[in-house]
């Protein structure tokens, strides 16, 4: 680098460095007027305003990187446009910083007291864009994306007056306290940043809120909203459940750490379906048929109670790691087998326990989820703590070969854990206690407090301890850093039952398998066949990876005859009894070939069988608490 152009390097570096910084602890002076137009849902434009206090000086403004509970980096920058600053009515310019491009640098001019600032965020329009979350019907509002804020202070220790306005006639659900409404004009009461950017929206024009523990006087609602009108039509029968997923959350934690909560639930093929944690809300969004299609979509249901826990786990009760003074700090994800991983097991219990799944279909969901991770192949390299650190380095981006990379396993095998430390803390101490004693301790102490109480790992060994005296910590270690052979599966024997395989799926799973619009033939054949023949979900080393195919490619034929799962699934049976190898015409992209898959197994399939005369447990978990 020629030595003017290395010195200049220097002088930016020394000039930017926003999060070089030191921190205050002391509150940002003033308050920050938010003003977001959300009026624009033909072309899914969202206008920002805001009035920022400052003195004359310099002035670092910070666009939000780390997203509240997305445990990654993944803040919508690419999104963010049209950034203006004035002061006094006179445009000011502002300089990104070159090493830390989610960071502004402004000079603030003598005689200002504050400067003005618009943006727009550019919601995505179609799906290769992003997530969308803003249609003709429903509007999203993260107020991450949406707000610039001063660097060096605590998000904590800034204050934000927020004003939205919403198209005409559009009702609306969110955590945050209304001071005000003029039509669609919505002026909210001024809290922190933190709490700000930890309470979305949900609006719809068809809107419906149904209060979930009547009377209560900490209340607890689901906002809903929807393409249409009849996809909320909700009978009592439905809404029963969701009542009780409340009550047996609060028998299991034995304590509240909100003012209220409110559940933010879309029902949409066009808004984005995700699930996200917050405080005193949650995000929640699944494809139509949540009430209409009751039946059909039960797996569905684990959701809200998943994300409900999460008030409890990851909320009021996080890692110390996480404990960052704001948005543009990196976090430390490496406690999210406790976090999101024992939120997994909760989630599914209390789905179980308050009727929302079955419990015949919580153990079927149970066998998928474990023959999966028994299978991963990534094993071998990759231990589950390291997934930890997968919102980060892959940012849940398409994985080429899933099974040898691996992904968010922390997660699922995080709910394997965490059974197999219940059933153990059941068996020592003869069913007198068990993992509710250790939720009850650890999530529910301080009841009604609601600001952050950070742990430390020594701490949950600790707590596990003073419900069970066990050598917690080598239990937990040896877990998330093993690589195997197999998944974590001594909780599911321990809790009487283990994980088989059958030629025909259970009820439950070819359903779900059916309503993916997917063929499983990943424990025989070693890979899944989507929508339209397209092959996925490859076995590392299975039948299938050795053949020579992957991913990108096209089931067209088997054994002459034109590709459907049925005639699949008949070829597999056919060649258990036979010496022939299941011939495949497979497609990619412009070349034709034909594969030998030398198979006779059978078709596999995974489901949970009781051990003779073992005690069922996992009844006993599943079972509602009084």
């Amino acid at each position: 680098m020629p030595p003017i152009r290395a010195a200049l390097a220097v002088l930016l570096a020394t000039a930017f460095s926003a999060q070089a910084e030191t921190i205050s602890e002391q509150p940002y002076p003033g308050t920050i007027v938010l003003k977001v137009d959300a009026s624009n849902f033909a072309q899914q434009i969202f206008r920002v305003r805001q009035t920022i206090p400052a003195k004359p000086g310099k002035l670092t403004l910070l666009y939000p990187q780390w997203v509240v509970a997305n445990h990654g980096p993944s803040g919508a920058l690419n999104q963010f446009a049209g950034l203006k600053v004035s002061a006094n009515g006179k445009p000011l310019d502002w300089k990104r910083d070159p090493l830390d491009v989610w960071a502004f640098a402004i000079d603030v001019p003598a005689g200002a007291s504050a400067i003005d600032v618009e943006f727009q965020y550019l919601s995505p329009i179609e799906a290769n864009q992003g997530r969308t979350t803003f249609t003709a019907d429903i509007l999203g509002v993260q107020w991450q994306s949406l707000a610039l804020y001063p660097a060096g202070y605590r998000s904590r220790n800034i204050t934000v007056q927020p004003n939205l306005t919403v198209p005409p006639g559009w009702q609306f659900g969110s955590a945050l306290q209304t001071a005000a409404r003029n039509g669609d004009e919505i002026a909210f009461k001024p809290l922190d940043l933190e709490t700000l950017l930890d309470s979305p929206l949900f609006a719809g024009r068809y809107f419906r809120r149904v209060d979930l523990d009547p009377g209560a006087k900490v209340p607890v609602h689901l906002n809903m909203v929807a393409d249409s009108a009849e996809q909320l039509a909700a009978t009592p029968e439905q809404i029963a459940p969701h009542r009780a997923l409340i009550q047996q959350a609060y028998k299991l934690f034995d304590s509240k750490h909100y003012r209220h909560y409110d559940f933010l639930f879309a029902i949409s093929d066009e808004f984005g379906g995700i699930g996200r944690e917050h405080h005193e809300s949650s995000e929640n969004g699944v494809k139509l048929g949540y009430f209409t299609e009751w039946a059909k979509y039960e797996a569905r249901r684990e959701l809200l109670s998943h994300e409900f826990v999460h008030s409890w786990n990851g909320k009021f009760r996080r890692p110390a790691g996480q404990d960052v003074p704001n948005f543009n700090t990196p976090l430390d994800n490496s406690l999210l087998w406790v976090y999101e991983g024992q939120t997994q097991y909760w989630g599914a219990v209390l789905a179980a326990r308050s009727g929302l799944i079955k419990p015949e279909n919580t153990r079927d969901l149970l066998a998928a989820s474990a023959a999966r991770l028994d299978n991963v192949k990534g094993r071998e390299w990759r231990a589950v703590q390291d997934t930890t650190y997968d919102p980060i380095v892959n940012a849940r981006r398409p994985q080429v070969w899933n099974n040898w990379q691996r992904g968010e396993d922390y997660y699922q095998e995080g709910q394997l854990i965490w059974l197999d430390a219940d059933t153990r803390i059941r068996e020592l101490s003869n069913g007198k206690r068990s993992l509710d004693d250790f939720a009850r301790a650890f999530f529910g102490v301080d009841d009604g407090a609601r600001v952050a109480k950070h742990y430390t790992f020594d701490q949950l060994v600790a707590a596990l301890n003073a419900v069970q005296p066990y050598d917690w910590a080598g239990f937990l270690r040896s877990r998330v850093e093993s690589h195997g052979p197999g998944a974590p599966l001594d909780g599911l024997a321990r809790a009487g039952w283990k994980l088989v395989y059958a030629e025909q799926q259970t009820p439950f799973l070819k359903a779900q398998e059916e309503l993916g619009k997917s063929a499983n033939f990943q424990y025989s054949l070693g890979f899944s066949v989507g929508a339209e023949g397209k092959l996925e979900a490859f076995m590392w080393e299975g039948v299938g990876f050795k053949a020579g195919m992957s991913g990108g490619s096209t089931l067209l034929a088997v054994n002459g005859r034109a590709y459907k799962p049925d005639v699949l699934r008949a070829a597999v049976t056919a060649a258990k009894d036979g010496k022939e190898p299941i011939q495949l015409l497979v497609k990619k992209g412009s070349l034709y070939q034909t594969y030998a898959l030398d198979y006779h197994g059978g078709l596999k399939y995974p489901r949970l069988e009781r051990i003779a005369g073992a005690p069922d447990r996992l009844e006993a978990i599943l079972k509602p608490l009084k």
